[in-house]
């Protein structure tokens, strides 16, 4: 089982392009894959998810443009249980979402 780590899914983040969205379990199932795994933790995988998501963020409140920050909402989406947990709150991710005219549910 592999165990990412938040560079991991920064990173991993950050290589979807602009338009697309990846769940969650597509998400554990790449890195898997990537770093020859049978499967990827999904307890870690939500934590580092929400440290990553957390300081994207962070770096938005703090004057970086919305290009120039992880865009977590390309994988976080409003019914998922992190979502309600986030600080930028439900309706953030939501606007990203419409902006890349992303399904708003997935």
């Amino acid at each position: 089982m592999f165990i990412a780590s938040p560079e991991v899914i920064d990173t991993y983040l950050k290589a979807i392009p602009f338009g697309e969205s990846v769940d969650l379990a597509k998400l554990r199932s790449d890195l898997a894959t990537k770093f020859n795994a049978d499967k990827t933790c999904p307890v870690t995988t939500g934590i580092y998810l929400r440290i990553v998501s957390e300081a994207a963020y962070e770096e938005f409140k703090s004057g970086k443009k919305i290009t120039e920050i992880t865009p977590f909402w390309r994988v976080v989406n409003p019914k998922m249980n992190l979502a309600q947990k986030l600080e930028c709150g439900i309706e953030f991710i939501l606007e990203q979402r419409k902006k890349e005219d992303l399904k708003l549910y997935e």
